[in-house]
């Protein structure tokens, strides 16, 4: 069913926002799609047209999986650089510990 972009309202959960417009196409839309047409195809023995489908799928696929990876190498990179290497929690102990060690050297150099 095709709809006018100024009618299409997203389903979403309210947590999880989406732009009230149709800017990115869904994966999940995607592979229905193909796959419908891949299925369409078979029952219609046009065999050729199911495999350029099965083929398109494996192409989305295999570019999603490039982009994951490389986004997860940016974000690894990311954290190299802002010193944040590890689990990513916080030692607030540690946290409090110099702090207090930094106002102690400011309480000392205004003393003196």
């Amino acid at each position: 069913k095709n709809i006018l972009g100024e009618n299409w309202i997203p389903w979403q959960r309210p947590a999880n926002k989406s732009p009230p417009f149709p800017d990115f196409v869904s994966g999940h839309s995607t592979f229905s799609a193909s796959f419908a047409a891949a299925i369409a195809a078979v029952r219609e023995g046009k065999l050729g047209e199911a495999k350029a489908a099965m083929l398109a799928v494996k192409d989305f696929k295999q570019a999603f999986y490039a982009l994951m990876e490389e986004r997860s190498r940016v974000e690894k990179f990311r954290k190299q650089v802002a010193g944040n290497v590890g689990t990513g929690s916080l030692d607030l102990d540690a946290a409090r510990d110099e702090i207090g060690r930094r106002l102690a050297c400011l309480r000392d150099a205004g003393a003196g």
